[in-house]
């Protein structure tokens, strides 16, 4: 181990001096965005010449034709050198380097062709300034440290390979509609599968708006990784000597990291090249885009003319033996449908497929089928290999066409004698194993690729399998056989009323065989039709099903001793129609209630109450007896339940009650079962069997949105065992909002509860002060009060004939009424409309002012000693019925004299 480190450590050591006498420097090199010269390359290996985009890897023998496309305006002469290595410590001869001089008149017109030597393991161009002593500087520079370069040309290949499919994914996923978030995820993840890059899923939980600019962002690329860790395009970008120190290990210097054609594992050290520099140059790194025959080369610093002049380093690929593209279908089980629109094969492993052009002249061979090489297209954008839309399987004998009628030639050309095979015993009978397998060329070697599962045909013998049972009101899955179901186009259903609804479908783990997913709860029990649409003319495959009722549940059966009473707790408790228990017949009362608490549930726990009819006699049953019920179903079926006889509820009857008056209202309530709300209700009752100290009376209102316990230490009075009283403050217990009837029962100790009984019927009262009059008996008198919205109508009959109605939302302080008798008016409260309640209240006349009368004559004087006549008196309201219209009152005042007048007790005086 020791020894192991000392050597690893004088590895790393050996490579830091390099890095601190040979200065590496990219700068703060930023992105390869910069265009750079274009060198053109074809590989000619035998008698078959490929453009340098479709080929992955060199070979001793090959020979490169190298051509840099300059511009003729080139003031600047370009030394074209290109250089093959044979790995990090033999440095290459003198025979391996070849200059170019591209400002020679038959380079520029004819290119220069070179040939791969034996032993050559990389390839490597420099294209450099000319300058005195170029070619031996760069010669010595490669001889000197030919590790340096071998890195380069490793680096700078992967490195273009991976921008590649960065590149391909985001020019493919700026043709999708930035408005539709679904496609623009369908294709993110189809893309991210085949070039094998993993989009920042953090886009898809953005706004709309912002996916599109997540996914398409650029930069540091760090929406995207390669699935290595940190990506080279990044690594690049950096200039980070320790973090290159601490990956030296990796390299190929140190023992480590090798290079396949195809990108594996991403290693970075291509900056080791700009650690290399002379007086005359300095080396700057370029990635490769080929295009056909064209390298178009990009750089991440600009080249510089001046000492020290920039040398562009070009890799090329490695010169080994190819290895062939790893496809592999995406899912195994998948069956293609060959009759579908635009086929696509789904397949992955292998991103150079879709990225670059070195896989080319792909096809699918149909297997059992002659001739039958369908051309094949990588496509990532939709996740696969295409077939080419110019190529119609009608042209394509597949296996299910060989024996087909009229296609005498292809039966021929299928038999190696030209004799017609033997035909099935059933001509249309489908095969059900037909298979293609993917072939092609990767660079100048041919491949073969998975081999897929195909369905050429559309599906027979469409049913419903024997275990799938729909049931109407809920959604439903299903599974639907077949021979084949790879060719399923759309699935629809007809529901009763002749709407046609489409049905979720997805393809089953099983072969032949699709989950359907209906929702059936708009739909009443019955047959329903489901259509199957396929591919290609193929008629519509039509299925009918029976739907049924969702079955009742019994979960519990609650009956205790003495009650003619019970209740059912289960779900779709609709279907009951009677329970049988001990020769009793009980029948439901309404409708199934839902339980506490399960509203929002999906299967909802019900609450039926079945009774026996009034005229029978309770059931002589006992606490503890153990009995079946037997459920009767409105559809016949008959479901059964064993139950238990529980103790008696407890019971308790209302022996007497009394109102405590808080105020004095003028309304005299006509129902004795009235109660304001602002009153106290004291009462009794009788317990059947013992009050336990710990049970209580619960008080609630109709809907029970309101409630209240009452205890022996809260509101509750033991008289004796079976006495108690109970008193109730609604006002303090429900608030000013509380109406309607209130009623009571008693509960257990063990939560049990006995039977509601009413207590009284809340009503809120409005607060009447005064009545004004004016002296016309015919007009109308003003009511004063608060809360008047309490007031339903007003009448001075018993009968409402011609009522005063207070409209809804009134919110005055005064009423216009009839001038209401002496006996009093009625009026109606909103709480209880039924009831004609008394008024009895004062009514205050508005006397109108007495005419002047003429002054009299003064009365003669009167005795010191005699009494003084007393005063008149003013006027005053009266608090009583004013007198009969055309008589004079007796009480009326005369109007007030003058001030000039003297007053007639002041002259008395």
């Amino acid at each position: 181990m020791g020894l192991l480190f000392g050597r690893l450590r004088a590895a790393v050591v050996g490579i830091i001096v390099v890095l601190f006498c040979c200065r590496i420097s990219l700068g703060q090199a930023g992105r390869f965005d910069l265009t750079g010269p274009r060198i053109d390359v074809r590989v000619t290996r035998g008698d078959k010449t490929l453009p340098i985009a479709s080929v992955p890897n060199l070979q001793p023998g090959d020979k490169l034709w190298l051509f840099a496309d300059l511009p003729r305006t080139q003031s600047v002469h370009y030394l074209l050198v290109a250089v093959f290595l044979r790995g990090t410590t033999n440095p290459p001869p003198d025979k391996w380097f070849h200059k170019i001089q591209t400002w020679d008149k038959k380079v520029r017109e004819e290119g220069v062709t070179i040939t791969v030597p034996n032993e050559a393991q990389q390839a490597i161009l420099f294209l450099a300034p000319e300058t005195g002593g170029d070619f031996s500087t760069l010669k010595s520079a490669v001889k000197g440290r030919p590790g340096i370069f071998v890195r380069a040309s490793q680096d700078l290949t992967e490195a273009g390979f991976e921008q590649a499919r960065i590149e391909k994914y985001l020019a493919a996923i700026k043709t999708v509609d930035p408005g539709d978030p679904k496609a623009l995820k369908e294709h993110s993840e189809l893309l991210a599968r085949t070039l094998n890059l993993h989009p920042n899923q953090d886009c898809f939980n953005k706004p709309m708006d912002q996916q599109y600019a997540c996914l398409t962002q650029t930069g540091t690329q760090t929406l995207l990784n390669d699935g290595h860790g940190e990506n080279v395009v990044s690594m690049l970008s950096r200039s980070d000597t320790s973090a290159l120190i601490g990956a030296a290990a990796n390299t190929s210097i140190a023992g480590g990291g090798l290079y396949s054609a195809y990108v594996g594992a991403v290693v970075d050290l291509v900056r080791l090249t700009s650690n290399l520099h002379t007086a005359q140059y300095q080396y700057i790194p370029a990635i490769a885009f080929p295009q056909v025959e064209a390298l178009n080369l990009r750089l991440n610093t600009a080249p510089s003319f001046h000492n020290p002049k920039s040398v562009i380093v070009i890799g090329l690929p490695s010169i080994q033996k190819a290895i062939p593209p790893p496809l592999r279908a995406s899912d195994a089980q998948f069956v293609t449908c060959m009759l579908k629109p635009g086929v696509t094969l789904p397949v992955e492993g292998a991103p150079l497929v879709f990225s670059t052009a070195f896989a080319h002249d792909m096809v699918l061979h149909i297997n059992g089928a002659p001739r039958a090489d369908i051309p094949l297209s990588p496509d990532p954008f939709k996740g696969g290999l295409v077939l080419r839309p110019e190529e119609s399987r009608t042209h394509i004998p597949l296996p299910n066409e060989r024996f087909g009628k009229g296609d005498d030639q292809v039966k021929k050309d299928s038999s190696p004698s030209g004799n017609e095979p033997k035909p099935p015993t059933d001509p249309d009978a489908p095969k059900t194993d037909v298979t293609g397998t993917i072939t092609g060329y990767w660079g100048f070697d041919p491949f073969t690729g998975p081999t897929l599962p195909l369905q050429d045909v559309a599906g027979k013998d469409w049913k419903l399998a024997t275990d799938s049972v729909l049931i109407a009101g809920r959604e439903n899955h299903l599974t639907l056989s077949s021979t084949g179901t790879a060719c399923i186009d759309n699935i629809t259903f007809e529901r009763s009323s002749g709407r046609v609804g489409e049905a979720q479908w997805k393809r089953s783990d099983k072969p032949n065989v699709v989950d359907v997913t209906l929702s059936l709860k708009s739909v009443d029990p019955g047959n329903i039709h489901l259509d199957v649409h396929q591919y290609g003319e193929t008629p519509v495959a039509a299925v009918t099903a029976q739907t049924f009722s969702e079955p009742a549940r019994i979960f519990a059966i609650t009956l205790h001793a003495g009650d003619s009473a019970a209740t059912l707790q289960g779900t779709s408790l609709n279907q009951v129609r009677q329970v049988e228990v001990n020769n009793l017949n009980f029948t439901p009362i309404g409708e199934p209630a839902i339980a506490p608490g399960q509203t929002g549930a999906s299967q909802r726990t019900e609450n039926l109450t079945v009774s026996l009819p009034e005229s029978s006699q309770g059931p002589d049953l006992h606490p503890g007896d153990h009995l079946t019920a037997h459920v009767a179903l409105r559809d016949g079926r008959t479901l059964s339940h064993v139950v238990t006889v529980d103790s008696p509820r407890p019971s308790v009857t209302l022996l007497n009650r009394a109102i405590s008056k808080q105020g004095v209202s003028p309304i005299r309530l006509a129902n004795p079962d009235d109660l304001p709300v602002d009153e106290k209700i004291t009462f009794s009752l009788h317990s059947a069997s013992p009050f336990p100290r710990n049970g209580k009376i619960e008080i609630a209102n109709a809907d029970e949105s309101l409630r209240s316990d009452l205890t022996i230490s809260s509101g509750l009075i033991l008289q004796n065992a079976h006495t108690l009283l109970g008193s109730f403050d609604p006002l303090k217990t429900f608030g000013t909002s509380a109406y309607g009837p209130i009623r009571l029962r008693p509960i257990g100790p063990e939560g049990t509860a006995g039977d509601w009984i009413s207590l009284a019927n809340l009503v809120r009262l409005p607060r009447l002060q005064e009545i004004h009059c004016p002296s016309d008996p015919a007009a109308l008198c003003t009511m004063s009060g608060s809360d008047l919205y309490l007031v339903d109508s007003i009448s001075n009959d018993v009968s409402f004939a011609n009522p005063v109605q207070v409209p809804e939302g009134f919110v005055g302080n005064t009423l216009s009424v009839p001038r209401p008798p002496k006996s009093g008016f009625y009026l109606k409260l909103k709480d209880e409309p039924d009831s004609e309640n008394m008024v009895v209240m004062p009514v205050q006349i508005q006397r109108a002012p007495q005419p002047p009368q003429p002054v009299a004559a003064p009365p003669p004087a009167t005795s010191p000693t005699a009494p003084a006549e007393p005063p008149s008196s003013t006027s005053a309201p009266d608090s009583h019925e004013p007198a009969p219209p055309g008589t004079a009152p007796d009480t009326a005042a005369p109007a007030t004299p003058p001030p000039s007048t003297p007053q007639p007790a002041r002259k008395a005086r």
